[in-house]
């Protein structure tokens, strides 16, 4: 006869349904009006202030409480070494698939987080300006591969963590233009000593096979992490997110003819939701099941969405 013991379903993870997470919000105040919210949404991405306020501040008073609670650490450390250390900014890592929101959640995240006293300045980054230029990614082939682990400039990403997390006064970051679909080498993002930076992106969670002598080290983005976040949905309602924005798009930016994707402006109805089905199929699910959704697990915090881009519920991993 089996225990009660032996049928019990064992995770690392605490799961919070959406009436439960909620509550934890605690005495938080909402420090974000209608058009300061309107103004963080994504393509087709409509979040409500409720939403904001039973998902996204119970995780603000979190971070807020794991940030604290690392600069206590921080300033144990300096007063036990006799010295004042330079300002070592806490970095949160969001990963997730194309279309499944987590530019607007690292959005919305950054916007409650500067709220708070004692980390104000937050800065966000992307992952897509680490991308290889169009031109290197056509050099190597994988131009079709776009977003794959291997169109990134991995080492240039690591290098820039490594920089931030070592409390650099001043570290670069590549500027990406979703609008000629390529790297802007005229621009430049800079990141001078924040509080905290979100990083996002879709493979920051990604382990890589160590090399085949077993004798080289390797160093992955996530190791800089100190906090990382999973968005996540079932994958019809991603692909119909994915649709929908393309549909959007075709109206809108599609149409500027500086975009790279401006000859999908002229499609009929019909043949654009043919062609963002096949890139879906061909493209973003295949990244996403091969690379991107293996590295969940590998999340302190997982906001499983249902319809209409509604967080259901929440993961927590245990200490």
């Amino acid at each position: 006869m089996e225990s009660n013991q032996s049928k019990t379903a064992f995770s690392p993870y605490i799961k919070f349904p959406r009436e439960e997470w909620r509550h934890l919000r605690a005495s938080t105040p909402l420090p974000l009006n209608e058009s300061e919210l309107a103004a963080l949404h994504g393509i087709n991405e409509e979040v409500s202030l409720t939403e904001v306020e039973e998902i996204y501040l119970p995780l603000s008073r979190l971070l807020n409480l794991y940030v604290g609670a690392t600069q206590n650490l921080y300033k144990a450390t300096n007063a036990f070494l006799g010295n004042l250390g330079g300002k070592v900014p806490y970095i949160i890592g969001i990963a997730g698939s194309v279309a499944v929101g987590k530019s607007t959640t690292a959005r919305i995240i950054q916007a409650l987080l500067s709220r708070w006293p004692n980390h104000p300045k937050v800065d966000l980054v992307t992952t897509d300006g680490f991308l290889y230029p169009n031109a290197e990614l056509e050099r190597r082939g994988i131009l079709h591969r776009k977003g794959f682990p291997e169109s990134y400039d991995t080492r240039q990403l690591i290098h820039f963590l490594a920089d931030v997390k070592s409390g650099k006064p001043e570290v670069v970051a590549p500027v990406y233009s979703h609008l000629t679909y390529d790297i802007v080498p005229t621009e430049k993002i800079l990141v001078r000593q924040p509080d905290i930076v979100i990083l996002e992106g879709l493979n920051v969670l990604q382990t890589v096979k160590p090399s085949q002598s077993g004798k080289k080290m390797t160093v992955f983005v996530s190791d800089f992490f100190d906090f990382s976040i999973y968005v996540d949905a079932p994958e019809r309602f991603i692909r119909q997110w994915y649709v929908d924005r393309f549909h959007t798009l075709r109206e809108t930016a599609f149409r500027d003819k500086k975009s790279y994707f401006h000859r999908f402006s002229s499609l009929t109805d019909d043949e654009a939701n043919q062609i963002a089905l096949n890139i879906w199929e061909d493209i973003n699910a295949k990244n996403l099941r091969e690379n991107i959704l293996p590295t969940k697990q590998r999340a302190q915090l997982i906001l499983q969405k249902g319809d209409h881009h509604m967080v259901e519920r929440v993961e927590l991993r245990k200490l």
